[in-house]
């Protein structure tokens, strides 16, 4: 049994190493040890191993390390006829085009959104949306909607998760969700990063299930709350459309 522990802590820490990599593009040893809190001795043996299996490329000049081309083949298979990520691009840079602003699609995950689509604004100052990237629940325009359009169960969990920020007041994010669903869309500005602003909307699918959340975001200056205000009837129309091409 205690080998199998340590099987499992040895599979634990080289997923950890491979999820350094969703928020940097290359990373040397002594980053990836401070990152995920492990000795540079031990992180250098699960690095060799994840290169010898080709997940991790190491430059020999730099000795800095990479994601390997494995992990594309895995990719290659995660989109499916189905995934609301593939299907929604075409729309998505239709609004993009529309509002001139980064557009991205989120998903809950637990108490997490994920952004898994995203159509960077072709305007010279943007607002940059990577793709992967993991954010909490509790703020921001696109977890509004993520939140106010889901079950019961999902915000009471969330209302009483321990990780609650102490700055925050579960009375006045639950009155936030019932102006959001009274108006269809939800908006943010710097609530997660200075000089960012948001307004997003839900999709539904079959049945008036949640799929997703659709954000425009941009600069503050730029995206005012008049500006959103605006866009939101856009928005709410692109996310009709969108709710009737996915199941």
């Amino acid at each position: 049994m205690e080998d199998g522990k340590l099987t499992v802590r040895a599979v634990e820490r080289a997923l950890d190493i491979l999820l350094c990599f969703a928020e940097a593009e290359d990373l040397n040893l002594t980053e990836i040890s401070a990152r995920v809190g492990l000795h540079k001795s031990t992180v250098h043996r699960l690095l060799a191993s994840l290169e010898g299996k080709g997940f991790i490329i190491r430059d020999q000049a730099s000795e800095r390390y990479r994601l390997g081309f494995r992990i594309w083949e895995l990719s290659a298979n995660l989109t499916h006829s189905d995934d609301p990520a593939l299907i929604l691009l075409p729309e998505m840079e239709r609004l993009r085009d529309q509002v001139g602003e980064t557009v991205s699609l989120y998903v809950r995950d637990g108490l997490e959104r994920v952004r898994v689509q995203a159509v960077q604004s072709n305007q010279a100052i943007r607002r940059v949306a990577p793709i992967g990237a993991r954010l909490p629940l509790y703020v921001g325009a696109s977890s509004k909607i993520l939140v106010a359009f889901a079950d019961a169960a999902v915000q009471q969990e969330l209302l009483h998760d321990p990780q609650w920020p102490a700055t925050g007041e579960p009375a006045a994010f639950r009155q936030q969700l019932e102006e959001v669903r009274a108006l269809g869309y939800a908006t943010s500005v710097e609530e997660r990063e200075p000089g960012a602003a948001a307004v997003a909307v839900p999709i539904m699918g079959r049945g008036e299930r949640l799929v997703a959340a659709l954000a425009v975001s941009g600069p503050s200056n730029r995206l005012t709350p008049q500006q959103m205000k605006e866009i939101a009837p856009i928005l709410m129309e692109a996310s009709r459309r969108m709710g009737k091409m996915v199941k």
